[in-house]
């Protein structure tokens, strides 16, 4: 089997900086982001505000008294999209195979580099010219996998570089914490901590069974991970990445009404679809087909999200461009491109706690009585009364 050389490379702090590149005066401060509201969470925060006990997800009220002397700031999703994007290209240009999984994260495979540049010098000359490009700091892990590679990361921060040789792997992450490993979250850390184990070089000692026996199949993947091992392979980035729908009426129409109520039904499933895969959009393209087969499309960057209202307004303003020959339509379609991995906390700072609570809520019940079983008013089916044939695509989702 061949060695792999893989490199994860994390944006530190990722919003703060971008609002310390905007505004240096915030520069040493501790700065918070998110709603800011008492009823808003914390999306982002600085080191500063850290060691204050403040972290993200954290509801703001607390945030506030834990360190009242923060910069409170809203944030700008748009604004932070845009650096990412910078970010994406300055990678794009230099790397051979590289995997975007958030607006702050990506991975890169070298493997068989070696043989023509010092991998670590390559990595290092790029985190150079990403600084230098955008302005950002930026940190990396370099080593035989994705798993040992963010962990190497994690170590690196803040704006710093590691690498870790495969020889060197098992005492590197030996004496860490399981929080480090990739998929140890909340539960499973007290599940671990609770069988007597705390550090990663413990978890490689418990017999690989009686992990599975406790935490299921999750259990045997986090115990490979804490031996080093993950063969999970970087997948090439492309803005193919999609998922998308199409209606094809059986009797051609120009009801607005009728065409406004189709998309809106095919945003909700996709964006569903997307949050439940923890999966963010940052191009939305829309497409008509004329009774003559006439075909057009037109798509927008927006700020990465998933959320219904955002995507749905985004949707219908294309529509709106697209829609100006008032002939008879056979068919509507979307598309949500440019995937990364995300949680809605990126939105936090643009949305009240009760429009997350409310997706929080509804997307319950869709995976517990399943995905049809609540509409928007908007985007009701009238399939029945119609008889649209419906097509579902999810490509590389």
């Amino acid at each position: 089997m061949i060695d792999r050389t893989i490199v994860h490379m994390d944006l530190d702090t990722f919003f703060v900086s971008v609002e310390r590149l905007i505004n240096p005066a915030l520069s040493g401060k501790p700065v918070i982001i998110g709603g800011t509201s008492d009823r808003g969470v914390v999306a982002s925060c600085s080191y500063e505000a850290r060691r204050f006990g403040v972290h993200s997800a954290m509801p703001m009220r607390m945030a506030k008294q834990l360190c009242s002397q923060a910069v409170y700031i809203r944030g700008d999703m748009e604004l932070y999209t845009r650096y990412s994007r910078l970010v994406t290209d300055v990678i794009a240009d230099q790397a051979p195979v590289y995997e975007k999984t958030s607006v702050d994260e990506h991975y890169l495979d070298l493997t068989g580099m070696d043989r023509f540049f010092g991998c670590y010098k390559w990595t290092h000359e790029l985190r150079q010219q990403i600084i230098k490009h955008t302005g950002l700091p930026i940190s990396f892990g370099l080593s035989a996998n994705k798993t040992v590679s963010k962990i190497a990361t994690g170590q690196a921060k803040p704006n710093g570089e590691l690498q870790i040789l495969p020889a060197e792997v098992n005492n590197f992450l030996d004496p860490l914490s399981i929080r480090k490993i990739p998929m140890v979250g909340e539960a499973g850390y007290r599940l671990l901590r609770s069988m007597g184990v705390a550090t990663i070089g413990t978890l490689r000692q418990v017999p690989p069974v009686m992990v599975e026996q406790v935490m299921g199949k999750n259990g045997l993947v986090i115990w490979r991970k804490a031996n080093g091992i993950d063969p999970t392979p970087v997948q090439p980035y492309t803005e193919r990445k999609s998922i998308s729908s199409e209606h094809t009426y059986d009797q051609d129409t120009t009801d607005l009404v009728l065409l406004r109520q189709t998309l809106s039904s095919m945003v909700e499933k996709l964006a569903f679809e997307m949050r439940s895969k923890e999966k963010l959009t940052g191009c939305v393209t829309v497409k008509i087909r004329y009774a003559n087969f006439d075909t057009h499309s037109q798509q927008k960057h927006i700020p990465y999200t998933a959320f219904d209202h955002i995507l749905l307004n985004t949707v219908l303003g294309l529509f709106e461009k697209l829609f100006n020959r008032r002939m008879l339509i056979r068919l509507v379609g979307v598309r949500f491109s440019h995937l990364v991995g995300g949680s809605q906390q990126l939105n936090m700072f643009e949305d009240t706690p009760e429009m997350a609570g409310l997706y929080q809520a509804m997307d319950h019940i869709r995976r517990r009585f399943g995905k049809d079983i609540l509409h928007r008013a908007g985007g009701v089916d009238r399939t029945k009364e119609t008889g649209i044939r419906k097509s579902y695509n999810i490509q590389q989702l």
